[in-house]
């Protein structure tokens, strides 16, 4: 696909009702129409990511986030009741006269679906590309009710089925026999751009699904809509394309392991008796996987905001150096990857909360707990299954041993 001229179009107009300026307000972190151009930018297919937009702050934040805005869209193409169609053949007719510029495929990325699987532009252009017979494909999700149990009102008031063929009176029949049904999502589109200029069509009349995992279904339309969606970005932990750079994977090679204390080898709570001593929850199960992690002659070190009898007790016990009272977690950082001579793409970083995020860019990937701030949460590259404190660390452990395994076999 690599000669393929695939184009991105995220249709952001100014006017939105339902939630004012949506397109632009932070959404999880960043500005909602973010994460459809993160989308196009991080596609291995997409060769071009422009922004459609009649509001001129619109076409700012899109630039900002990496996105062409080679032309203001035209009032009258930005209505409430503006369909897509004429949308795109502005798009294209402008950006064919001006520019001499035509795709042979185009991705509508909606900003309000900003929870896309990592894989999900990538995917449907290509079973675009598989299918020389189709116009289209459109995202999909097995659909929460199925219509064949679905009734329409007639001004007689009596109801009819709101789909007639199938089985007969598939109404009446268990959910198991009715055929399965799937509803549309605006994730993505990938249109044959003569589809768009030839048919008049969005679709054509050959469309392939793209079929996705419903948790990643959200048309965000309402503030409980904005809401639920936030909560899927902060708490679900669904691999998902994400605004800025794409998620680094944990190094082939992993010299230095970095661990927060609190929040990721305790669940962040303390207990304080009558006078004043602290204690802490562990869990077991950390302590073993870095045991063998150790053995496997990985270097740990853990850099604590606190300084406590407590931290420096549980990390000698653990046999990990520490480091304790440090303000400034990125310079800590930086020392030991220097006195280590350890080069930052083979260190991985474990953290909670945002005093941790200075040292997520000094890495090879950075880490957040499940129960994580939500900017921590936004910015890591990997999200653990667990919440710190019940077993985060050896999920992680498991991981990276598995890794070094996997390199002595080949070795």
């Amino acid at each position: 696909m690599s000669d393929l001229e695939v184009l991105a179009v995220v249709p952001a107009r100014g006017g939105s009702r339902s939630i004012p300026r949506k397109n632009i307000k932070p959404f999880a972190g960043h500005p909602l129409m973010a994460y459809s151009i993160a989308a196009g930018l991080q596609s291995n297919s997409v060769t071009r990511v422009i922004a459609s937009t009649d509001d001129e702050e619109i076409a700012e934040v899109a630039r900002n986030y990496g996105a062409e805005v080679p032309f203001l869209r035209p009032a009258e193409l930005a209505q409430d009741h503006t369909t897509d169609l004429p949308v795109f053949q502005h798009a294209l007719d402008w950006l064919r006269r001006e520019e001499e510029y035509v795709p042979e495929i185009v991705v509508q990325l909606r900003p309000t679906s900003p929870i896309r699987p990592l894989d999900c532009v990538d995917r449907a252009v290509e079973i675009l590309m598989d299918h020389a017979e189709a116009d289209s494909v459109r995202g999909v999700v097995p659909s929460g009710q199925n219509p064949y149990k679905m009734w329409v009102i007639q001004e007689s008031g009596s109801i009819t089925p709101l789909i007639n063929g199938g089985p007969p009176e598939a109404y009446n029949r268990p959910r198991q026999e009715l055929p399965p049904t799937y509803w549309q999502t605006g994730h993505v589109d990938a249109i044959r751009a003569g589809t768009i200029t030839d048919q008049a069509s969005m679709t054509g009349g050959a469309i392939l699904p793209l079929v996705l995992d419903a948790r990643y279904a959200i048309d965000i339309d309402t503030l409980e809509d904005w809401k639920r969606g936030e909560q899927l970005v902060q708490q679900a932990q669904l691999d998902m394309v994400r605004p800025g750079q794409a998620p680094r994977p944990l190094p082939d090679i992993v010299e230095l392991l970095v661990l927060d204390f609190d929040g990721v080898l305790t669940d962040d709570r303390v207990w304080v008796n009558a006078r004043g001593e602290e204690s802490v929850a562990a869990h077991r199960g950390d302590g073993y996987g870095l045991a063998q992690l150790r053995k496997a002659g990985l270097q740990m070190i853990v850099i604590s905001r606190e300084e406590n009898e407590v931290v420096a007790a549980r990390c000698e016990k653990l046999g990990i150096p520490v480091m304790q009272g440090i303000e400034d977690k990125a310079s800590a950082l930086r020392e030991v990857l220097d006195r280590g001579n350890i080069e930052s793409r083979r260190a991985v970083y474990v953290g909670n909360d945002v005093n941790d995020l200075p040292c997520f860019p000094l890495v090879g990937c950075a880490v957040a707990v499940a129960d994580a701030h939500p900017q921590v949460l936004a910015a890591a590259d990997m999200r653990l299954s667990l919440p710190g404190g019940h077993g985060a660390v050896r999920e992680l452990c498991d991981q990276l041993l598995g890794r070094v395994r996997e390199k002595e076999r080949n070795d």
